[in-house]
């Protein structure tokens, strides 16, 4: 804690004390960014002193966080981040790419990207003394927050739209939240969220409006400096593919990797890409235009996890591409289905949302923008069993045959 200085508006540059701002600036509404003390920071600790740590989860870098240790210790909450690294030689095979590596944050203690947020933001609620913590989610962040906050006895509250995949929902109401199922989309999920933590006084978790959640998801840049950068030198930089969404992952890792630029730590800064479902393009759209303004969209696609109308991190999500020299990059339904596939092959089970950076990837060696010279690592963001029903569309159905030889027999010489 004593490395927090405060807040800076990404919109309008206000600086902010700790204490004079919680969620978005109060002159513009734009996202904060969390300021570390660099200077201090630098003189007190080098990459070794990371290295050194033995935490196998993202405590390992709590220098460099804006909360002090987290509590309940040996609950999953201390287990967050520190994900596998797969090179797997059947997706290089597939794609021709020489340097392939996926992140898989399925491997989560709730199975998805999101609880390095939720992590971070249920320490920095028990440091405010927060009775309850809320958030607006189509399952992966709500679970996120339930199972953290479950781990140290915080009551949280979930607003989610009707239309979140039931595996999602149980994981909510296994997890002992309230919650709550908004008859509409995630956006108006998000607007009731933010009203009620206002009205209620709930510390509200919210993606892309509590500037603790990106920084919970930073240390997924951290992990892949550490593990990847720091140990195996790259003759080209770095692409790193990412699903988007409200625009709060790539936005989090985009800051991971300028807080490492700005300590001296990083030597060269990572390409990184964005990947948009067709029906929930809304950044990639603003992308496209060069400028830094959102128009909202109908969100329409399977990937529930990134399905939104207006991404409440937008302006930081462009900024992560335009800064680093990436792109982004739409996807269908049916490419994310296939990609859903392509990991299967490989051992990685992967959600709509995860598989859409796979897309991406595979969209990206056809167009040419990223070949087959470059390091690239896609993300996967979250675990297949959250949405069986999209990986039911993604393969054949098993056959269904009489339990006797002749029948297996039969079936096999059809198969030949």
């Amino acid at each position: 804690m004593a490395h927090f200085l405060g807040y800076r508006c990404s919109l309008c540059g206000g600086e902010f004390s700790p204490a004079d701002a919680v969620y978005t600036c109060p002159h513009c509404q734009g996202n904060l960014d969390v300021v570390l003390d660099i200077e201090t920071l630098r003189q007190k600790f080098s990459p070794d002193d990371i290295f050194s740590r033995t935490d196998a989860s993202l405590w390992r870098y709590l220098p460099l966080l804006p909360v002090g240790a987290p509590a309940g210790s040996g609950t999953p909450l201390h287990n967050a981040g520190w994900t596998p690294l797969f090179a797997p030689p059947h997706l290089m095979d597939l794609t021709g790419l020489r340097q392939l590596w996926v992140k898989d944050d399925g491997r989560n203690p709730t199975a998805s990207f999101k609880d390095r947020a939720s992590a971070v933001v249920v320490t920095r609620a028990l440091e405010l003394n927060a009775e309850v913590v809320v958030t607006a989610s189509t399952g992966n962040a709500g679970a996120a927050l339930a199972g953290m906050a479950a781990a140290v006895g915080k009551k949280a509250i979930i607003f989610a739209p009707r239309t979140a995949p039931p595996a999602k929902i149980a994981q909510l109401l296994i997890f002992g939240a309230q919650v709550i199922l908004v008859d509409g989309s995630y956006d108006d999920a998000f607007d009731l969220t933010v009203e009620a933590s206002r009205e209620f006084g709930w510390y509200c978790r919210n993606t892309g409006f509590n500037p603790f959640t990106a920084e919970g998801k930073k240390t997924a840049a951290f992990e892949i400096w550490e593990t990847l950068l720091h140990t195996k030198p790259l003759n080209r930089p770095l692409s790193i593919i990412v699903s988007v969404g409200d625009g709060n992952i790539i936005s989090g890792i985009h800051k991971g990797f300028r807080d490492l630029a700005a300590l001296g730590w990083l030597e060269a800064m990572p390409r990184i890409f964005g990947v948009q479902a067709q029906g929930s393009a809304a950044v990639a759209n603003a992308w496209r235009t060069g400028k830094e303004r959102i128009i909202p969209v109908k969100a329409d696609t399977l990937a529930d996890s990134i399905s939104v109308d207006l991404p409440r991190d937008g302006i930081r999500a462009i900024r992560a591409v335009q800064e680093t020299g990436g792109a982004y990059i739409v996807v269908s339904d049916a490419e994310i289905l296939a990609g859903i596939a392509d990991l299967g092959s490989a051992g990685i089970f992967a959600e709509p949302a995860g598989a859409a950076a796979w897309a991406g990837l595979r969209k990206a060696l056809h167009t040419g923008i990223i070949t087959e010279e470059d390091p690239v690592l896609v993300l996967n963001t979250g675990n297949g069993l959250k949405d069986v029903h999209a990986a039911m569309q993604a393969v054949e159905p098993a056959p269904i045959i009489d339990p006797t030889m002749a029948a297996l027999k039969s079936y096999l010489s059809i198969k030949r």
